[in-house]
């Protein structure tokens, strides 16, 4: 990816107001040191800030991708993150860790300690499950452990799994700590253009919003691209432009693993519900909003209708407080106050 492709990137998370943009694998050799400062001072004038992803390295890792070299020794790594520091850089995603040993669980906090001398975010990806490290780390923020979203970009097989994926993560990963999945894409194609080619989508765009509720972490890799500002529907980037990244509050509703779930996370004292469905039948649901809304409440219903097409619409919150939900197969629904 070329330093214009970059500042695109930078020019797209602005528009959306997030507050950071990943510069994925190869930065060091596809970009380099010197257009990292250069697109870091660019990115502070528009507000944002840059993770930068690294190879953990170490003996157990011969993965070509770079940087190489920089995160298994302290003098190296160091010298690295005061660097960052430097130049403004907000966090690291570290990347092909891959073992449970006891010098890959030592080389987590080992990173984890460093980068908080340094005032840098920490992400891992390709890694173990979150052992309490957030509570042992004010700087940790999320983990992968999980088969997350780019691999629907390498294998359709993964995109057409995708529904059933989402009905698991909620039960059993994100239950033990946030989870980087990187979702809720508005993609209907896997590539730049977002043309017929390569892998496809086959999951609604508001089956997409629901993932951003459903999957809790409090940096939210989103894999959307600067296209979808055209070519994705406006609610559904209105949606995305605002939806929370941390809670103060969830409610399980109703699902069962792999199946379907709907969930209910609050932010601001503003609730959210948020439901999917995995099932080759449309499932038909009663819920109790009572503790979420109130009667003659109006709220945003986001859903796909018989033709799996997505809208919103306004519904007013019925005196029992009964909401009637019907989401078909690799569709969503969401709920939230207007």
């Amino acid at each position: 990816m070329n330093m214009d492709d970059q500042k695109r990137y930078v020019d797209f998370c602005a528009a959306m107001g997030y507050r950071t943009v990943l510069v994925d694998a190869l930065w060091d050799t596809q970009v380099g040191y010197d257009k990292i400062e250069e697109l870091a001072a660019y990115a502070k004038q528009k507000n944002v800030g840059l993770y930068l992803w690294y190879n953990s390295n170490g003996y157990w890792n011969d993965a070509p991708q770079g940087p190489r070299g920089k995160m298994n020794n302290i003098i190296t790594r160091r010298k690295e993150m005061k660097w960052m520091q430097r130049i403004g850089i907000k966090g690291i995603k570290v990347d092909f860790v891959g073992s449970d040993k006891q010098v890959t669980m030592q080389l987590y906090e080992d990173i984890l300690a460093d980068a908080n001398d340094y005032g840098l975010l920490v992400i891992f990806h390709g890694c173990t499950i979150p052992r309490g490290w957030e509570r042992m780390y004010p700087n940790y923020a999320a983990s992968e452990a999980v088969l997350a979203s780019e691999n629907m970009n390498f294998s359709q097989g993964s995109c057409d799994a995708e529904a059933f994926n989402a009905c698991i993560h909620p039960f059993v990963r994100n239950t033990i700590g946030s989870m980087d999945f990187g979702g809720s894409t508005l993609n209907k194609y896997y590539n730049a253009k977002n043309e017929p080619g390569g892998r496809m989508r086959v999951t609604s765009d508001v089956f997409a919003l629901a993932t951003a509720v459903l999957f809790q972490s409090p940096v939210q890799h989103f894999a959307l691209a600067p296209n979808n500002l055209t070519d994705a529907p406006a609610w559904a980037i209105d949606f995305m432009k605002k939806v929370p990244t941390t809670w103060d509050e969830v409610k399980f509703i109703d699902g069962y693993p792999g199946k379907y779930i709907v969930m209910a996370r609050k932010h601001a004292g503003k609730w959210y519900v948020a439901g999917i469905n995995a099932q080759d039948k449309t499932i038909k649901l009663k819920i109790d909003v009572s503790t979420l809304f109130a009667a003659g409440e109006v709220v945003n219903l986001y859903e796909d209708n018989d033709k799996l097409a997505g809208s919103v619409k306004e519904q007013v919150i019925s005196k029992k407080q009964i909401v009637n939900l019907s989401i078909p197969k690799n569709r969503g629904v969401v709920i939230t106050r207007k």
